[in-house]
C-alpha cells in the first residue's frame, strides 16, 4: 500500500492511498466467502451455494461495493497507523464511492482519496505586552440598604385602610370591567378585560399606563371610569394601540406594614443573630461581587485582544463535538426546570440545536485554543490535588453524585482551573487600564444591539470578537428570602451536565 499525504485547510490531512493488486484480490475473495456463508438462497444449504449461482443472484456490483467498503476502511486505518497521523474523529472519503465501484477490478491496483481531521493548527503571534481597557465595577453602599428593604417588603403584612384614599404603595382590591373602543365609537368587552376582587399593588409598571394612576385618590366603594390606551407593543396583538375604557370600583384598601430593622428581623431573614452581622455579611458579599466583576471584565478584555493575534484552523470534528456539549448543557437546564426531555427532545430538534450552537462552539474553541497556547508556551499546569478539591466542592452541591460522569467532570474542572490560572497569568503580564463603569458600553441601546449583531456575524470569519466566560464556583451568604431567578447558576450545573455524558455522533 502506497500513501501520499497532503495538508488541507481546517486542520485536515489528505490521504492518497494506492492499494496493491494482491490486497485488492484478497479483500474481494474474503468478502465473497463471508457473504456466501451467511446469505440464504432457496434450494441450497447455508454456505453451500455455488459461486456462479451466488454471483448471478446478487450481481458483481453489490459484492464489489461490499468489498470496497472493507478495503477502504482497513486501508485508511492502516495508513493512519503507518504514517503516525494524530487523527481525531472518523475519516471522510473524498473520492466518489460509486466511481470507485465502477473502477474497482479485483486483482488490479486501486487508488482513492480520503481525509482525516487532526488537532487544530494554532499560531499565537503575541500574548504579552498587550494593553487594553476594562470597566471597573465599584462597590456601592446603597446595595446593602436596597437588599434590606427587599427583605422588609418580603415580610410585610397588609393592614386595612379606613380613613384615607388610595396612594402609591398601597394594595387595592378592585372590581373592574374593560371595553375596547371600536372605529364606529361603540364599546365592546374583550377577553380578560374584567375581574372581581382583583388585588392591585399600586406601583408603576404593573399595568398599562394610567390604570394604577387612575386608582390613586379613590376611596373604598368609589367607582371611576378610566379612558386609556394599550401601547403599540402590547403582547396581545388584537389589543395593541387600541383605546379602552375601564370601569373600576375600589372595594378595599390595604397598606404594607414593614417590620423594624432590628436583630429580630435579621434572625428571621438570615442565619445571623444581629442586624450588624447581617449588614457586614452583605457588605462583604457586594464588595466581593464588585471585585469579581471587575476581574471578569479584565479577563474578557485581555482575551478579546488575545484572539486578535490568534490564527487557528479548527477541524469540523471538534466544532461538532463542542456544539454537542452545548446542547447537552441546554438539555440539563431543561430537565432542571421539570421538563421531560425524553419526550420533548427529538433527533431533529437536537440537530437543529446543534446547528444553532455552532457559532458559540467556534467561539469557545478559539478561546480554549488561545489560552491553551499560552499554557503550552509558559508551562502552566494544574495539580491533581487542585482538581480533586474542586470536584469535591461541586459534587457536594448535586443531589446524586453517583449519577455524575466523573471522568467528564474531571475534564470540566481541569479546564476551568486551567483557564482561571492562565487568565490570572495574563493579567499579571499585560497592562489593563481600569475605566469607570459604562465607559465602554454604548449609550444608545440601538447601537448596542447593532454592535452585538455585527459581533455575532463576525464570529465565524473574525472570532476575535468572542468574549470569555470565566466559570467559577461562588458561595453566596445572601439569605434565602432574597432568592431570585436571576441569580448565578451554581457550579453544580457543570457537575450535572457531566451526568449527560459526551456521546458524539460521528
Amino acid at each position: 500500500m502506497k500513501v501520499t499525504q497532503e495538508q488541507l485547510p481546517d486542520s485536515q490531512v489528505g490521504l492518497q492511498i494506492e492499494i496493491s493488486p494482491e490486497a485488492s484480490q484478497q479483500t474481494y475473495e474474503k468478502v465473497l466467502r463471508k457473504l456466501i456463508k451467511t446469505v440464504r438462497i432457496p434450494g441450497f444449504r447455508p454456505g453451500k451455494v455455488p459461486r456462479p449461482v451466488f454471483l448471478q443472484r446478487f450481481g458483481t456490483v453489490q459484492i464489489k461495493a461490499a468489498a470496497l467498503e472493507e478495503l477502504v476502511q482497513n486501508s485508511v486505518e492502516q495508513a493512519i497507523k503507518d504514517e503516525e497521523i494524530e487523527a481525531i474523529g472518523n475519516y471522510q472519503l473524498t473520492s466518489e464511492f460509486e466511481e470507485l465501484v465502477s473502477q474497482y477490478v479485483p486483482g488490479e491496483a486501486l487508488m482513492f482519496q480520503a481525509s482525516v481531521d487532526v488537532p487544530p493548527r494554532v499560531t499565537l503571534e503575541k500574548y504579552t505586552g498587550l494593553s487594553v481597557q476594562a470597566e471597573e465595577i465599584k462597590y456601592e453602599d446603597s446595595k446593602v440598604e436596597q437588599t434590606l428593604e427587599r427583605y422588609r417588603l418580603n415580610l410585610a403584612t397588609l393592614v386595612p385602610i379606613e380613613e384615607r384614599a388610595a396612594q402609591m404603595g398601597d394594595v387595592a382590591v378592585v372590581d373592574f370591567t374593560g371595553e375596547i373602543e371600536e372605529p364606529d365609537g361603540s364599546l365592546e368587552p374583550f377577553e380578560g378585560g374584567s375581574a372581581e376582587d382583583f388585588q392591585v399593588e399600586l406601583k408603576e409598571g404593573g399595568f398599562i399606563d394610567g390604570f394604577v394612576e387612575g386608582i390613586v385618590g379613590m376611596s373604598p366603594d368609589e367607582t371611576r371610569e378610566l379612558s386609556l390606551k394599550f401601547p403599540e407593543d402590547y403582547p396581545q396583538e388584537d389589543l395593541a394601540d387600541k383605546a379602552a375604557r375601564f370601569t373600576v370600583t375600589v372595594k378595599e384598601l390595604k397598606e404594607k406594614e414593614l417590620p423594624e430593622l432590628d436583630d429580630d428581623f435579621a434572625e428571621e431573614v438570615s442565619e445571623f443573630e444581629t442586624l450588624e452581622a447581617l449588614r457586614t455579611s452583605l457588605e462583604e458579599r457586594y464588595q466581593k461581587e464588585a471585585q469579581d466583576e471587575t476581574e471578569s471584565n479584565q479577563f474578557e478584555a485581555l482575551l478579546n485582544e488575545l484572539l486578535i493575534h490568534l490564527d487557528a484552523e479548527i477541524p469540523e470534528t471538534l466544532i461538532r463535538r463542542e456544539a454537542t456539549h452545548l446542547v447537552q448543557q441546554a438539555v440539563v437546564q431543561l430537565s432542571r426546570q421539570g421538563l421531560d426531555v425524553n419526550k420533548l427532545i427529538t433527533p431533529e430538534i437536537v440537530e437543529n440545536m446543534r446547528e444553532r450552537s455552532r457559532p458559540e462552539a467556534i467561539d469557545r474553541l478559539r478561546r480554549t485554543l488561545a489560552l491553551g497556547e499560552v499554557a503550552k508556551q509558559e508551562s502552566i499546569t494544574i495539580e491533581d490535588e487542585e482538581i480533586q478539591a474542586r470536584m469535591t466542592e461541586m459534587l457536594n452541591e448535586v443531589s446524586d453524585p453517583d449519577e455524575i460522569d466523573h471522568d467528564r467532570l474531571k475534564e470540566v474542572v481541569n479546564e476551568e482551573l486551567l483557564q482561571e490560572k492562565i487568565l490570572k497569568w495574563l493579567l499579571e503580564n499585560n497592562t489593563v487600564e481600569l475605566v469607570p463603569e459604562g465607559t465602554l458600553t454604548p449609550d444608545d441601546p440601538a447601537e448596542a444591539d447593532e454592535d452585538e449583531t455585527e459581533a455575532l456575524a463576525a464570529a465565524e470569519t473574525d472570532p476575535a470578537a468572542a468574549t470569555v466566560e470565566v466559570a467559577a464556583a461562588t458561595v453566596s451568604d445572601e439569605p434565602a428570602a432574597d432568592v431570585s431567578a436571576d441569580d448565578d447558576v451554581s457550579a453544580a450545573d457543570d457537575a450535572e451536565s457531566a451526568a449527560v455524558g459526551s456521546t458524539e455522533e460521528e
